[in-house]
């Protein structure tokens, strides 16, 4: 078995309404920052994963963001994977 890293990036789809990234995008304009266009909001979750292949890794955290991580109607994910030098034999 090997040892990954996940990182699972969640966005609110585009399109729907992202109240927080409308709150930021005015808080930065306040502040001066002209120029800054749409924000969008959301959320990073790191997890380790132990399987036999990057194939079987992906699998699974890409199904634990269809059961829990991610809501399908109204989010969209991106998994970035990476193994750890010598993971358990």
């Amino acid at each position: 078995m090997s040892l990954f890293h996940a990182t699972v990036r969640v966005t609110p789809r585009p399109g729907l309404l992202d109240p927080e990234g409308k709150a930021i995008h005015h808080a930065l304009e306040s502040l001066g920052y002209d120029g800054v266009g749409e924000v969008r909001v959301g959320k990073a979750i790191t997890l380790e994963v132990e399987a036999a292949s990057r194939d079987e890794a992906l699998a699974r955290v890409d199904e634990m963001c269809r059961k829990l991580l991610a809501n399908p109607v109204t989010e969209d994910y991106r998994i970035e994977l990476s193994e750890e030098e010598g993971g358990t034999p």
